[in-house]
C-alpha cells in the first residue's frame, strides 16, 4: 500500500471496526433475548457463574492486584474547599469569579444573536488556561502557554458550539495520561517563543455535534481557521465498549484537512481494566499521520500504566512508554522508558498542578536514556 493512500485506508478501517463492533454487540443481545424466551416455567434458571480466569488479559491485572503495596487506598475525598465558599476570600478568588461570570455573560450574548433563548437551556462557556514547562538534559527549558475554550449555543438547535484556542488539545485521547503537545518546540534558544504561541492558540471554529447515526458513535465536525490563515475542516468519531471481566475500550478517529496544513489523521485507542474502588490498569495507543504536501510523517506512541486516585480530581500513575516512526508500514522502536506522573487540585477547585518525570532515549537524535521533567499549571473558568 502506498503511504499516500494510508490515511484514507486507516480512516476506513477504524470506521468499519466501529460498525462491526456495534453489530456484534447487537447480535449478542438478540441471541441472549431469544434464549431467555425459550425457557419455560418448569426450567430452573441457573445463577450466573463468573467466567474462569487464565487468559493473558486476566492474569496481568490479577497478578498486579496480588502484589503487596504501601500506597493508600482509593478515595474520592475532596481536599480543597468548594469555589462557592472561597470566591470572595482573596484578590485571586474575586478575579476568577469575576472572569467566570463575564465569560458566561458573553456566552449568553452570543447565543442571543441566533434566536430566542430558552431559559431551560441556557448558553454556557468553559475556558482552560495552561502553562506547560518542559526540561531535559539535552534541551533548555521551554515554556508554552496554551488556551482552549468552548461556547455552547443552544439556540442553534442545541448542536452547534464555538471552539477556540489551541486545537491540538482536542486531538489528545480522552483522559490523556501524558503532558503532551503536538506543536513543535520552536526556537530552542528562546524559553518562550511568542510568535509560535500566538499561532498555536489562534484556532477558531464552529463545531457541529450530536449527529444521529445507527452505530452509536459520537461525532463532531468542525469548520474553521487555524494558525492565522489555514482554513480547515475536521471530523472526529469516538465510541466506547464495555467488555467482560471489568475491561473496557475507547476508540477515537480524527481526520483534518487544511488548505495550508493538508492531511492530518490520528487514531487514539485505549483498553482499560478497572475494578470498582481500585486502581486501574490501562494502555493508550496513538497513531498519527501527517502530509503537508512536502513531507509525510507517520509515527506511533504507546503508554502502558497503572493509575491510582488518592483524593478527588487527583491521579498518580507510573508506567512504560514506547514509540517511534512507521516506515514502509513497519513500526520502529525509536524511544522507550519509564515515566511517573502526578496531578491534583492546588488550593482551589479551579487550579491544578500536574508533573511528570521520565527516563527516555531518542534514537533519531542519537540520545541515550536521560532524565526529563514536565510541569503543567492549569486553571479553569466555567
Amino acid at each position: 500500500m502506498k503511504l499516500k493512500s494510508l490515511p484514507l485506508a486507516l480512516f476506513a478501517l477504524c470506521f468499519s471496526s466501529l460498525s462491526f463492533a456495534n453489530q456484534a454487540v447487537n447480535s449478542v443481545d438478540v441471541a441472549a433475548a431469544s434464549q431467555q424466551a425459550e425457557l419455560t416455567t418448569d426450567q430452573v434458571v441457573q445463577p450466573e457463574v463468573e467466567p474462569p480466569t487464565g487468559t493473558a488479559l486476566d492474569l496481568i491485572p490479577e497478578t498486579i492486584d496480588k502484589t503487596p503495596t504501601i500506597l493508600p487506598e482509593q478515595s474520592n475525598h475532596k481536599i480543597v474547599p468548594p469555589t462557592a465558599a472561597t470566591k470572595s476570600d482573596s484578590w485571586w478568588d474575586r478575579t476568577q469569579d469575576k472572569f467566570s461570570n463575564s465569560l458566561q455573560k458573553r456566552a449568553h450574548s452570543i447565543n442571543d444573536w441566533f434566536g430566542e433563548p430558552d431559559p431551560e437551556e441556557p448558553a454556557w462557556a468553559t475556558l482552560r488556561l495552561i502553562v506547560d514547562t518542559e526540561w531535559d538534559e539535552y534541551e533548555d527549558v521551554s515554556v508554552k502557554p496554551r488556551v482552549r475554550g468552548k461556547i455552547k449555543l443552544p439556540t442553534l438547535e442545541n448542536k452547534l458550539s464555538l471552539v477556540f484556542g489551541d486545537d491540538s488539545l482536542d486531538n489528545e485521547i480522552r483522559n490523556n495520561v501524558a503532558i503532551s503537545n503536538e506543536n513543535p518546540r520552536g526556537d530552542s534558544d528562546d524559553v518562550l517563543d511568542s510568535q509560535q504561541t500566538r499561532d498555536n492558540n489562534s484556532s477558531l471554529a464552529l463545531r457541529w455535534s450530536q449527529w444521529k447515526n445507527p452505530w452509536g458513535v459520537d461525532t463532531d465536525a468542525d469548520l474553521g481557521v487555524r494558525s492565522g490563515d489555514d482554513i480547515y475542516a475536521r471530523l472526529k468519531l469516538e465510541k466506547d465498549w464495555d467488555l467482560n471481566n471489568n475491561f473496557s475500550t475507547h476508540a477515537e478517529q480524527i481526520y483534518r484537512y487544511g488548505l495550508d496544513s493538508k492531511d492530518y489523521l490520528r487514531t487514539n485507542f485505549e483498553i482499560r481494566h478497572a475494578r470498582p474502588n481500585q486502581a486501574f490498569l490501562s494502555d493508550q495507543l496513538t497513531l498519527t499521520y501527517t502530509d503537508d504536501g512536502y513531507e509525510q510523517n507517520f509515527n506511533w506512541d504507546n503508554r502502558l500504566y497503572r493509575q491510582h486516585q488518592f483524593f478527588h480530581d487527583h491521579w498518580f500513575n507510573y508506567g512504560v512508554y514506547t514509540g517511534g516512526d512507521i516506515d514502509d508500514n513497519q513500526p520502529e522502536l525509536d524511544s522507550y522508558g519509564p515515566f511517573l506522573g502526578w496531578r491534583q487540585p492546588f488550593l482551589r477547585e479551579w487550579l491544578f498542578v500536574q508533573a511528570e518525570v521520565n527516563y527516555y532515549n531518542d534514537e533519531d537524535l542519537d540520545r541515550d536514556h536521560h532524565v526529563g521533567a514536565l510541569l503543567r499549571l492549569e486553571t479553569w473558568f466555567q
